[in-house]
């Protein structure tokens, strides 16, 4: 029994290894082609097409793995640990730059065609990013550091629009960033003015101690 479990171990860490191999083949595949077949995938995460049906059952499973893995990193990233601050300027910036590595990383997700990932799946996947950030651009309306002219739960849309716009613009070449410049022009979106947006954003990713 004992040497049953030990095998087993192993085993189910080589079948983990490999069906991560597979979704990040597919990351990329789908990110060069998104028609790309689950033989390419295949061939790009060095096994047959026997091994990616044996993890998933057919290209829609596939897809929804992506999207479980890219929902968790985004709750792990919305989790992180980080010291309260005063003003919601600061607050929807260091939302910004904690959230943009995670949407780069899955950019891939919004090439696919509206069948791989309907607005409802899509919808539920950013829920928790919608729900922080409405929080944010309310309290910061409240202290006037945002515009007033829409309701909070709006601006969030135009908000999440604006980031998955810059997303896409990626995807096509017409955008890069580290995230420091996507958060400053989210601020500027929200109403913040240029030399404050990037200010703030300046100082959040400024290495400790540099005081240029």
């Amino acid at each position: 029994m004992i040497h049953a479990h030990v095998t087993a171990a192993p085993e189910r860490s080589r079948a983990l290894l490999t069906r991560a191999r597979i979704l990040e083949a597919a990351r990329q595949e789908l990110g060069r082609d998104p028609d790309s077949s689950l033989g390419d995938i295949a061939e790009a995460a060095g096994v047959v097409r026997r091994t990616v049906y044996g993890h998933f059952h057919g290209r829609a499973a596939l897809v929804e793995g992506l999207v479980e893995e890219a929902t968790w990193a985004l709750r792990q990233a919305l989790a992180v640990p980080r010291p309260p601050v005063a003003d919601a300027v600061t607050e929807l910036a260091r939302f910004v730059l904690a959230v943009w590595p995670v949407g780069d990383r899955y950019r891939t997700l919004l090439r696919l065609a509206p069948q791989d990932l309907g607005a409802d799946r899509l919808a539920e996947v950013l829920g928790p990013a919608r729900d922080t950030a409405e929080a944010i651009i309310d309290r910061g309306q409240r202290q006037g550091a945002f515009q007033t002219g829409v309701p909070p739960v709006v601006l969030t849309r135009a908000l999440e629009g604006h980031l998955l716009g810059l997303l896409d613009c990626v995807n096509s070449g017409a955008w890069s960033d580290d995230g420091t410049g996507t958060a400053t022009a989210a601020l500027i979106a929200m109403g913040v003015a240029g030399d404050s947006a990037a200010a703030c954003v300046h100082g959040l990713v400024r290495p400790e101690g540099d005081a240029a």
